[in-house]
């Protein structure tokens, strides 16, 4: 059976977003599964000095406009969060939590958090949003809670961001196929032509 794709995404993250609709059907049409990395680029930043695009003032106003043609071109509902970004180390434990036990509820989740804050305009950085959602999903918003809180949870998200940056991880959405990295949305037709030919 071919390898899994390791996809990697911040909950802060308007591009990883618009790649977490997509990555599951990109993967399906070639017979590959997805491993979902929860990560946070506000870490990540700090050793590669980079910075979200919004406060970066020459490109603040280009990566609005590109998210809401992104939404237009591919019918993928978004509206800018009125808080932008938030921290993401709830959502991310909350994920990886549920991820345990189940991990097809686990990237349920991941969708239904990323949807709530990125078209519902709800911060998922609040533990009480993420119980609401969790909650609409099915899910035990009490053990989530604790989940979140849980020090073995924690660790893990250390471990998760740690693993990425050794892998070379440094943006949302990362993709590695059979160790080849792809970084970007606008780079999932190249991975989408990477699976089907084998490799380029």
């Amino acid at each position: 059976m071919s390898a899994a794709i390791d996809f990697y995404f911040e909950f802060s993250s308007p591009y990883g977003y618009f790649a977490a609709e997509r990555i599951e059907a990109l993967a399906e049409r070639h017979g590959r599964t997805v491993d979902w990395h929860p990560v946070l680029l506000g870490v990540i930043f700090k050793s590669t000095g980079m910075a979200p695009l919004t406060q970066v003032p020459i490109k603040k106003d280009y990566v609005r406009r590109d998210w809401e043609r992104i939404s237009r071109l591919t019918g993928i509902p978004f509206k800018m969060p009125s808080v932008f970004p938030i921290a993401s180390q709830n959502p991310a434990r909350a994920v990886l939590f549920v991820a345990r036990s189940d991990e097809a509820a686990a990237k349920q989740l991941a969708l239904a958090l990323y949807r709530a804050y990125f078209v519902d305009n709800k911060n998922i950085g609040e533990v009480d949003v993420v119980r609401e959602v969790a909650t609409a999903q099915g899910l035990d918003a009490d053990a989530i809670t604790e989940g979140m809180a849980d020090p073995a949870v924690k660790d893990q998200l250390k471990h998760e961001v740690g693993a990425a940056e050794a892998r070379g991880v440094f943006g949302s959405p990362f993709v590695i196929v059979d160790g080849e990295p792809f970084w970007g949305f606008d780079r999932f037709d190249m991975v989408d032509d990477w699976l089907k030919r084998g490799g380029f």
